[in-house]
């Protein structure tokens, strides 16, 4: 109960924010923890890769990317009134459009991975990064859904009949699939399989002896992670009511790997603190000076070189002190 606690106390904080920041004078706060709460879905989707299957993606951008994008293209469709492929209705109804992202995203996954984790190392980064930039490239040159403008979603999603255009409401579902998410996290990174993945990040060699074969795994975990991307990058896009390529770009699995090295690699709330240290730390630097990315470098510098596990390990430390 004790280690519950603290999260179940965040969660009524988090339900409660809507309502407490206008009284507070914050009503955009809603607004940037929703962000935060995405992009800690994505760093953990990412995480479960790299932290615990010891993958270095720099192309996870694609996963979350093509998220963005199913959601975009489903709505496009259905505002134009004609099928995708001559055969596929549009739909606008977030329990269609998230399910096809999480599955498309994965599918993108399977295929990615089933190629790149044939080699390791540096090769398996640039094979992930060659895959990220080619859709990026290929969304850019697709003049259908806006090319570089993207796609403006008018008409939000809707769920049970409700329509998500309002910022209130949006935000408790975030909150919901946020919650969801990790819950589902702890409970693969607990499993035998979580224990299988990490005994192969440690020593893949000794878990081949052992008659485990590490591609399985490894693919499976890979293919996961994308599906977390791909959920992470459909609420960015029912949520902002934006679609971009930007979304595709390596930046974004850059930006997403500093999220992880920020909160902790490996660690299961690494990725949340991570998260939230990076948005909230782009959200205000740049408000202050316009090359805010010096500042974010010298303070990724301090954390990388001055704490052990990131912003996790240092509340570890305080905490291991403390009792």
């Amino acid at each position: 109960m004790r280690r519950v606690i603290p999260y179940l106390v965040l969660i009524v904080c988090l339900a409660a924010l809507p309502y407490v920041a206008p009284a507070l004078g914050q009503p955009a706060l809603p607004s940037l923890v929703a962000r935060v709460m995405i992009y800690a879905i994505a760093a953990a989707s990412l995480n479960l890769a790299l932290g615990f299957g010891g993958m270095v993606s720099f192309g996870h951008a694609a996963f979350f990317g093509i998220g963005n994008y199913v959601v975009g293209i489903l709505y496009f469709h259905h505002a134009e009134g004609v099928p995708l492929f001559g055969f596929i209705p549009g739909t606008d109804q977030l329990l269609i459009t998230i399910p096809v992202a999480i599955l498309v995203s994965g599918l993108l996954a399977l295929v990615i991975g089933a190629l790149a984790l044939r080699t390791g190392g540096v090769q398996f980064i640039m094979i992930t990064l060659a895959f990220a930039q080619m859709l990026f490239a290929f969304f850019v040159s697709l003049k259908t859904y806006g090319g570089d403008d993207g796609i403006i979603v008018r008409n939000a999603n809707t769920l049970f009949g409700i329509g998500l255009r309002d910022k209130t409401a949006v935000y408790f579902v975030i909150l919901a699939v946020a919650i969801l998410y990790f819950l589902w996290l702890n409970r693969v990174i607990g499993s035998s399989f979580g224990t299988m993945l990490a005994g192969i990040r440690q020593n893949e060699k000794r878990m081949m002896s052992l008659g485990i074969e590490p591609f399985r795994y490894k693919l499976f975990a890979f293919v996961l992670s994308g599906m977390g991307a791909g959920l992470a990058g459909a609420l960015m896009a029912v949520f902002m009511r934006f679609v971009s390529p930007d979304t595709l770009a390596w930046t974004k699995s850059g930006e997403l790997m500093i999220m992880i090295i920020l909160g902790g690699v490996g660690t299961f709330v690494g990725p949340i603190f991570g998260a939230a240290a990076f948005i909230i730390l782009q959200t205000y630097l740049a408000s202050w000076t316009e090359h805010w990315q010096l500042v974010l470098g010298i303070l990724l510098l301090v954390v990388v070189l001055g704490t052990k596990g990131g912003i996790n390990g240092v509340f570890a430390h305080f905490r291991k002190r403390a009792a």
